[in-house]
Order: structure tokens, then C-alpha cells, then sequence
């Protein structure tokens, strides 16, 4: 249902530059070295958290169009920008011979901001034109966290089977975000693969086993040029990231089902109007407006007003979602009265 209260004019744009504060904190810990590598960490997953609660929430309201998207686009390379020079100062600071330990806690820093930052923009960039320079630029991000198959199964699977059994990026009702995770990387694999498979491409010819190739050949080249430890960091930097990413896909349809062919509503994604998360994940939480409108850029989402709204943002409710009896406790009673539920067999 489209909003009744409107607002006379659209929200300051600037409030999204906050989001670069991320990567730039990576950034600088990486270069500092030492304890200043945990700096992201502290910020994304100890700070964000607090500042989705006390920033509270934007009002539903309908806000007029935006003249120009010019800022946020120059926003959305700026985050890819600095997402590649973050993984480039991990991998200087690794084989710097910087401890086992210290060089840990910095891919792990700079994954949550390949997560929050590059896999955003990778998402947004994806939606694009193929071959197009911003395609180009998603695919630069996503095969830095090793995941190139991810534009192929989302945009023709999620986007199609969204809060169905046919889609692999769907959590179900009841399922924890470790088991959701285990499932889904493997699933949305292979469904990328089933999906060129079925145009015709052979195990040699097809996009997906292409891609994994370069990533595997990216890894053995940062190994055999830089050395073992960066490449290790480099792969550790890749699994925090693409466990964020999950963790946001979880996040965005729990539990909520539709049979396979209904027609998808806003019901079928999970909202927050958290201004920490709105800002700083260029909107991602207008979830339902995404799919509605998914060839919108992410400045122009609106919010809806029958959407199902999350306790809190992404940030605020990453701790809880990690403790599956506390997260089932939360979320399942704000479930739509009208979601077709799919039990998933964790469930007790």
C-alpha cells in the first residue's frame, strides 16, 4: 500500500555519506597496523549497533522525487573505490609481516566492510546494464570476496522465487542464520550454474565455472607474488564478507512464504526504517520497494506502509540473530497473520 503522509521535500542527501566512514576507519587501521586493525570491527559491530537504536527510526512518509541521483552515484563508486583499496592495504599489512594474529583480525575488519560496503554497491551495481562500466565495476567488487556467481542467481532467481522453496537465498521459517548460510552459499552456486547450464553452456563454456576459475587463479597469483599469509587473509577477508552479505539476505525474508507462482508483494520482505542502516547501507532496508521496483536505483525507494518491519536495522539486530532461540523469540511474532509458513525442520 502506497504512503498517505507525504513530506514537501526529499530527505538531505548527505546523511548517506556517513557510510563511508567505514571504510575509510579499515583503511586507516590497516596502514596503522596493530591494535588499530580491529577499528572496524569496533565501529560496524560494536558502535552500529548502538547507533541504530538511539538514531531511531525515519517517519513513513512519501517523499517527492529527487532532481538529480548525481551524488549518489559518485557515492556508489567512491564505496567501490574504497572497498579495493581496503583489500589492498590488507594485503600490504600481511605481507609486511605483520603477526599471525593481527593480520586475523584485519581481514576479518576488512571483510565486514567488503560486506557492508562492496557486496552493497556489487548488489546495486549489478542491477544495471550487463557489459555496461557500473556492471563492470560489480563484478570488480564481487570477485574480491570471491563470489561472482552471486549477480546471475540474484537477479534471476531471487528476484524471481523470492520467499519461495525454489529460491536458495530465502531463509525459512524457523532456520537459524548458521544453517541458512551452510545451505544457501552452496545453493546459490549451483543454482547459478544449473541456470547457464540450462542455456546451453557446457562445464567448460559455463559463466560460473569461468568465474571460479579467475577467483581460484586470484588466490594462487596473490599467493605465489605476495605469499602464503596474504593469500590466507585475502581468503578470510572473502568468507567475512560473504557471511555478512547472507546474514543481511537473512534477514530480509525470514520466514516470510508464498506459494511458487503467487504474485510477490510487500510482504514478502522484511523493512526497517532505521536511519543507521538507511544511511550508511544506501537504503538496502527498503527492501520491499526493491523487489517491487527493482529497476529503481536506491535513492529513489520509498518505504511501504503494509511492509513487515524488523525489531531494529541490520546493525541492531546482527547479535540476536546470531543466538537462534533469542532471534525466533523476537521475530516470530511480528510474522504477517497472512505468510504461508514453510516449517523448516530446526524449528521446535
Amino acid at each position: 500500500m502506497a504512503l498517505q503522509a507525504t513530506a514537501t521535500r526529499p530527505e538531505a542527501w548527505g546523511w548517506h555519506l556517513l557510510g563511508l566512514i567505514n571504510p575509510v576507519v579499515v583503511i586507516a587501521g590497516n596502514l596503522l597496523g596493530g591494535p588499530f586493525v580491529t577499528a572496524g570491527v569496533i565501529y560496524m559491530l560494536g558502535i552500529g549497533p548502538m547507533l541504530d537504536v538511539v538514531l531511531g527510526k525515519s517517519a513513513l512518509l512519501q517523499r517527492p522525487s529527487r532532481d538529480s541521483g548525481r551524488p549518489f552515484e559518485v557515492m556508489l563508486f567512491a564505496h567501490a573505490l574504497l572497498q579495493l583499496l581496503a583489500v589492498g592495504t590488507l594485503l600490504l599489512l600481511a605481507a609486511g609481516g605483520a603477526s599471525v594474529w593481527i593480520v586475523v583480525f584485519a581481514a576479518v575488519s576488512t571483510g565486514i566492510n567488503s560486506g557492508a560496503s562492496g557486496l552493497i554497491v556489487a548488489h546495486e551495481l549489478g542491477h544495471r546494464r550487463k557489459t555496461s562500466f557500473s556492471w563492470w565495476i560489480s563484478q570488480l567488487n564481487l570477485i574480491s570476496v570471491l563470489y561472482l556467481h552471486f549477480t546471475t542467481e540474484h537477479n534471476r532467481t531471487h528476484h524471481k522465487h523470492v520467499a519461495t522453496t525454489a529460491d536458495p537465498a530465502t531463509a525459512r521459517y524457523g532456520e537459524s542464520v548458521w544453517w541458512f548460510v551452510a545451505r544457501t552459499v552452496p545453493g546459490q552456486f549451483l543454482d547459478a550454474w544449473r541456470l547457464h547450464a540450462a542455456r546451453g553452456h557446457s562445464p567448460i563454456t559455463n559463466p560460473v565455472a569461468r568465474g571460479a576459475a579467475c577467483e581460484v587463479l586470484l588466490v594462487v597469483s596473490i599467493a605465489a607474488f605476495l605469499g602464503p599469509i596474504p593469500a590466507l587473509a585475502f581468503l578470510i577477508q572473502a568468507a567475512s564478507a560473504v557471511f555478512l552479505l547472507e546474514y543481511i539476505n537473512y534477514l530480509r525474508h525470514y520466514g516470510l512464504q508464498r506459494d511458487v507462482g503467487s504474485r510477490q508483494t510487500a510482504a514478502h520482505s522484511w523493512q526497517s526504517e532505521n536511519r543507521w542502516s538507511r544511511w550508511t547501507l544506501l537504503e538496502l532496508t527498503r527492501h520491499p520497494a526493491h523487489h517491487l521496483e527493482a529497476g529503481k536505483p536506491f535513492w529513489k525507494l520509498q518505504p511501504y506502509e503494509n511492509a513487515p518491519e524488523l525489531p531494529s536495522g541490520y546493525y541492531g539486530c546482527f547479535w540476536v540473530a546470531l543466538i537462534p532461540p533469542l532471534w525466533r523469540r523476537l521475530i516470530h511474532p511480528r510474522m504477517p497473520s497472512t505468510n504461508t509458513l514453510v516449517v523448516h525442520k530446526e524449528t521446535v
